[in-house]
């Protein structure tokens, strides 16, 4: 045997070192806890972040909810306070209006009236002169009774002054004379024309004489 192949005593065989990836489970050095609680934290936190961002775009919704319901409820407020004050001013003018044309009509007809009263005057002495033609006298009275219907169905009413205290809203005094037995002073004692009112509204206030 040649010296190159031979083995001296004191060589031993080369032993290779186990590569550490090859080493049993057991006996790797375990991880850091951190690092093994890093994955399990990382879902959470965007599970949180989504929730987060939902809530807070619907609150952002909940308030522009709110303040479209707020513009509307103004609005609408609005356009009843307008109503109201429309629906006033037309009940005013309605009122106003109606005031007005009777008035107008009021006017109208006191104008007339006062155009037939002096004809009625001439009509109620012929009615109150002796006269022997009854048929005559009949014809008047009949055309003065045709003239009251007239006058009720206008509302033209008769003021009322014989042995009525003296009033000058209604009346005019033009002779005063000495108070008989029984009367009082102030009394009216003679109508010398009558007196005729529409409503609250003097035609022609009636011509009186008054006791003293």
């Amino acid at each position: 045997m040649s010296e190159e192949t031979k083995m001296t005593p004191e060589a031993e065989p080369e032993t290779t070192a186990q590569p550490a990836a090859e080493q049993p489970a057991d006996q790797q050095p375990d991880a850091p806890e951190t690092e093994q609680a890093a994955p399990e934290d990382s879902p959470k936190t965007e599970d949180s972040k989504k929730k987060d961002g939902w809530f807070s775009k619907k609150s952002r919704e909940l308030e522009a909810a709110k303040a479209q319901l707020e513009a509307a409820e103004k609005a609408a407020q609005q356009a009843k306070d307008q109503l109201l004050r429309v629906a006033a001013e037309y009940d005013n003018y309605r009122k106003r209006s109606a005031r007005e044309a009777d008035q107008k009509f009021n006017d109208g007809v006191s104008f007339a009236v006062n155009q037939i009263i002096p004809i009625l005057d001439t009509l109620d002495m012929a009615a109150n002169a002796p006269c022997t033609d009854e048929n005559y006298k009949k014809g008047v009275t009949m055309t003065l009774d045709k003239a009251a219907k007239a006058f009720q169905t206008l509302h033209i009413e008769e003021i009322e002054a014989l042995g009525k205290p003296f009033d000058p809203h209604f009346m005019n005094a033009v002779q005063q004379v000495p108070a008989e037995e029984g009367q009082e002073s102030g009394t009216v004692v003679t109508v010398f024309q009558k007196g005729y009112k529409l409503g609250d509204k003097i035609i022609r206030h009636a011509t009186v004489v008054v006791a003293e």
